[in-house]
């Protein structure tokens, strides 16, 4: 049994200032000595920068579409170690969740999992008794819903000094205070949501205001009550066994442009004893020597693509290295950068690294947006034929060649479509893969990094393709991060840089 105090900071819909209040909120925790865990709620992984960044909060994301209750309970455990509070973002509207007409994987649907108690964050701005309509329709709307306390975005104290009465006489549920309206609070958006923390400015500065504002208007104390008061868990911390005899040395990218992980994939790796090794693409850093695999995640190469073109060695670097065999997970932006070119938003090509073909630009509108199952219709770097795992898509930016060696499908529904590239040693495509909704893809991309690694090192092989033993010391001579190491490779060769004409 895991007693971890824990609270849900939910709303009635997108934009009622959510990741506002749960910023200012973990801030605030953070100035009163409290270690905080943060989770959000759902697929979005931009949200989750925030809430590290603004407190140094330990991140993550709880999805109940990526996994089942159980799973999910034993994320949360595993997150929440060594925390005195965990503050869990919901997603869109309380009750909405994966589908028009169903609350699954919605916010309510997590809170019952965690058994968590919910604060409900009301924009008040133009009401003031149709808050208590509001309240009353939420809370009351599933008899589980576990609404225990009410905060006012947008309203003045006076405000809410006059309406908080009537809120708790006509709901029974107590407003616990409000955030006056202030422009230096707000977080600005673009077309994947809101902009990413490294790029605003001011934003410890901003969100330091905040939370000295919740310590003003908020009752902060009653809050923590709340989250002490939720029942204890029944789950084990979850753990991803060690997958690996030898020292795998992951290159991942971690910059402005990609920087959309799920840290439960993050933490998996590394408890499947690989290590991560970041490399800053956009700074004009190149691969790391000695390394085992690549991992490209998502962000906004199309915002930042001048700096990725400028960066000649990397993209030499990479287009080798995956030619030659590095395993390879390049997922959306990733995946885009890969390709030969990308369109920025002002009109202009730039080229990529060219690993492989396609250019990409934006059509004005999202493309296939929202949660599949995507099932590998080939042998490659995740399993056999036949393999599935759960993902999530959210991209403008549409490539030429989105792949068909996988075929992705929504849930509840019976569109699908063909998607991703894969191999060996290779998976690329639009959709970001949650390791948890199917562990034994990461044991298909752990494995095939220990036998790269074997190869590289002369370490011998058993029948399986396993090392027979772990290795005593490291080859400097052998090093993919070095464009030397491939530089033989046909499918290496500096025609592929040619391929699509700027």
């Amino acid at each position: 049994m895991n007693s971890i105090p824990r609270i849900v900071i939910a709303a009635p819909r997108s934009g009622g200032g959510k990741t506002t209040f749960t910023c200012g909120l973990l801030k605030a925790l953070q100035l009163r000595g409290l270690r905080c865990a943060a989770f959000k709620c759902g697929p979005d992984y931009i949200d989750p920068l925030f809430h590290e960044q603004v407190s140094g909060a330990k991140r993550g994301n709880l999805d109940l579409f990526f996994t089942d209750e159980d799973t999910a309970k034993s994320l949360f455990v595993r997150g929440s170690e060594d925390c005195d509070i965990a503050v869990v973002e919901g997603v869109m509207g309380f009750y909405d969740g994966m589908s028009a007409t169903s609350p699954q994987a919605s916010s309510y649907h997590l809170a019952k999992t965690l058994q968590a108690p919910v604060v409900l964050v009301l924009d008040a701005k133009g009401a003031s008794l149709s808050l208590a309509a509001q309240v009353q329709g939420i809370a009351r709307f599933r008899p589980d819903a576990n609404v225990q306390g009410v905060i006012l975005s947008r309203c003045s104290k006076s405000l809410c000094d006059m309406v908080a009465p009537v809120i708790q006489e006509e709901c029974g549920i107590p407003v616990l205070g409000c955030i006056p309206a202030n422009e230096r609070f707000a977080i600005e958006s673009r077309h994947l949501g809101l902009v990413t923390a490294a790029e605003i400015d001011d934003l410890e500065g901003r969100i330091l205001d905040l939370a000295h504002q919740i310590e003003q208007t908020v009752d902060l104390d009653a809050l923590i009550a709340l989250a002490q008061g939720a029942p204890a868990l029944e789950a084990e911390p979850y753990r991803t066994p060690r997958l690996t005899r030898s020292p795998l040395r992951l290159a991942i990218a971690r910059d402005t442009t990609f920087c959309f992980y799920y840290a439960e994939n993050l933490r998996a790796l590394e408890d499947a004893g690989v290590q991560l090794v970041p490399f800053a693409p956009v700074q004009g850093e190149t691969l790391p020597h000695d390394i085992d695999g690549l991992y490209l995640g998502g962000g906004y190469p199309e915002l930042h693509a001048e700096a990725l073109e400028a960066n000649t060695v990397l993209r030499t670097q990479v287009r080798e290295a995956v030619a030659a065999g590095l395993p390879t997970v390049a997922e959306c932006g990733g995946f885009m950068f890969l390709q030969q070119r990308i369109c920025d938003p002002e009109g202009t090509w730039h080229r990529m690294a060219g690993a492989l073909p396609g250019e990409c630009r934006n059509l004005g509108k999202l493309r296939q947006f929202g949660y599949v199952t995507v099932t590998s219709q080939v042998d490659g770097l995740y399993g056999p034929a036949g393999t599935q795992w759960r993902a999530h898509e959210f991209h403008y930016w549409h490539s030429t060649e989105n792949g068909a060696d996988c075929t992705a499908k929504k849930p509840l529904r019976d569109t699908a479509w063909p998607c991703t590239k894969t191999a060996s040693s290779l998976l690329a495509g639009y959709p970001h893969v949650y390791f948890a909704s199917n562990p034994a893809v990461l044991e298909g991309f752990v494995g095939a990094m220990e036998r790269f690694h074997a190869t590289r090192t002369n370490l011998p092989l058993d029948a399986s393709g396993t090392p027979k033993a772990q290795e005593h010391g490291r080859g400097a001579e052998e090093q993919p991060g070095n464009p030397d190491a491939v530089q033989g490779h046909p499918a290496a060769r500096s025609d592929a840089e040619g391929g699509s004409p700027c």
